[in-house]
């Protein structure tokens, strides 16, 4: 769709805004929210189940109203006072349905906004083709926008590719592809022409959009500084993630049914998410013109180049995953970083081993213990063995009670051993131990389970005796009066 400008536009801040969000539980919606309140909106979101917002370190900041975009009702309640709206709901179901439910919440959306006077929409669509056949479900998000535009409601339309980040269903499929598959048999859309966008560029634009005059009523396309086929895309990530170098087959007989039944196979991503995903990408998604650039200023520092939004998903997957095991989620800087909203299918595939053990001595004292790993006389279990299993270097150490180390595993992947001291009840204490791996492609997925004896036994036996090497060095076990507090 593409519908003339009649004006340029400004793009001097304005003062804080009332913002509705719908689609907050969603991935781009839940990291616009906190964004806009941070920018100093008033940001009002439309859930359908204001539970699942109950976790998240923004809620107390928004105003949170349940409500469907079905329910004409509940919108009209939702766009009261309200002076942006933005759309980022889209179904993505794969029967026929999905489409009249995107048309009739389009419909719902354009009354309930006109008849409360919101000052404009702002839309998040895709980026498609001007001539030729849609896929269904990008001819339903095309359909939305003209509802949208038609509203007498001034509305912005960012027209965007596959979006890269951590938790995009698109990039997901990108991810998992590549890290399973050393040889791809793929359909030949492989060879498609893709303009990717980083999400933190996209969430650029949308934030940007809350700050264009009224006047401004028309579709943008948006896309990143690169254009690439998908062959190339799975590739470049293949080479970021540090994988062998991945090859790709066409098969030109691989329908798009087809070609979602193996991808149901080989990735967690459900059936009914790959069929759009896979009939969306049959189509080329590049950006026509530049438009945007009239009326939104790039970021500072220009628009995220696909290795670095990669190189960026892949870096925050890791520390998310790390990082979060032991304390509360807390809200990201990084538009890339994962969510605990986002999906299950969403992120970087890791493993975890998890073990613990009480023991009869102080947290002091076991924690005297645990400096021993990682030492000369290493792990505290098969010391013959410890050059074979790794050199470590400790990453983040809290003196007494916390140590993460980075262990040089020469093997398809990256690893980490942490070992965490809690003081109990009565001069007790527990070890709390954890493995995390990052396995690199079917290599590192196959390792994992194969050394999984070797690995119970290694850690099982680390883990009891460093509790036993404290109980013997306590001052009880020595027959040494212990101090009372």
């Amino acid at each position: 769709m593409r519908i003339p400008n009649p004006e340029n536009a400004v793009d001097e801040p304005v003062a804080p805004v009332n913002a509705l969000v719908t689609g907050a539980t969603g991935y781009i919606g839940g990291r616009l929210a906190p964004r806009l309140i941070a920018r100093g909106h008033h940001t009002r979101v439309l859930v359908r189940t204001p539970e699942k917002l109950r976790d998240v370190p923004w809620a107390d900041d928004a105003e949170i109203c349940e409500g469907d975009l079905g329910d004409l009702e509940s919108l009209r309640l939702a766009c009261k006072g309200i002076d942006v709206l933005y759309y980022l709901v889209h179904a993505m179901g794969t029967s026929g349905s999905f489409a009249d439910a995107d048309r009739n919440n389009a419909w719902n959306v354009a009354q309930a906004a006109k008849e409360a006077g919101v000052g404009r929409i702002v839309y998040l669509g895709g980026l498609h083709p001007l001539d030729g056949e849609l896929s269904p479900h990008l001819r339903s998000r095309a359909e939305v926008g003209e509802i949208l535009h038609n509203s007498g409601v001034p509305t912005v339309i960012l027209q965007a590719g596959v979006v890269i980040g951590s938790g995009s269903a698109s990039f997901e499929m990108i991810r998992h592809l590549t890290n399973r598959l050393p040889v791809m048999t793929t359909p030949k859309w492989v060879h498609n022409r893709i303009q990717p966008i980083a999400v933190r560029d996209v969430l650029h634009y949308l934030l940007a959009a809350a700050e264009l005059p009224t006047v401004a009523n028309r579709s943008y396309d948006i896309g990143g500084p690169e254009v690439f086929t998908y062959g190339d895309m799975m590739k470049i990530y293949g080479d970021v993630a540090g994988l062998s170098r991945r090859r790709i087959l066409v098969l030109p007989v691989l329908t798009p049914h087809l070609a979602s039944l193996w991808i149901g196979f080989v990735t967690p991503l459900p059936r009914g998410l790959a069929m759009p995903l896979i009939e969306s990408v049959q189509c080329e998604a590049i950006a026509h013109d530049h438009d945007i650039d009239q009326v939104i200023s790039p970021p500072d520092g220009g628009l995220t180049t696909y290795r670095d939004a990669v190189t960026l998903a892949l870096r925050s997957a890791e520390v998310g995953e790390i990082d979060t095991q032991w304390t509360t989620t807390t809200a990201t800087d990084a538009p890339s970083d994962p969510l605990p909203s986002d999906p299950h299918w969403a992120g970087e595939t890791v493993y975890v081993d998890r073990r613990s053990h009480e023991c009869a001595v102080d947290a002091a004292t076991l924690w005297r213990s645990v400096e021993s790993v990682g030492q000369p006389t290493g792990w505290n279990e098969f010391p013959s063995a410890w050059p074979v299993v790794a050199p470590v270097e400790a990453e983040q150490v809290d003196a007494g009670q916390f140590v993460r180390l980075r262990t040089h595993l020469k093997v398809p992947g990256r690893a980490w051993l942490e070992l965490r001291v809690t003081e109990l009840a009565d001069r007790r204490s527990r070890l709390d131990q954890r493995v995390v791996y990052f396995p690199n492609g079917l290599a590192g997925r196959m390792y994992w389970y194969s050394i999984a004896p070797i690995r119970a036994a290694l850690f099982r036996g680390m883990l009891e005796n460093i509790a036993a090497t404290a109980s013997s060095t306590s001052p009880a076990s020595r027959g040494e009066p212990i101090e009372q507090e």
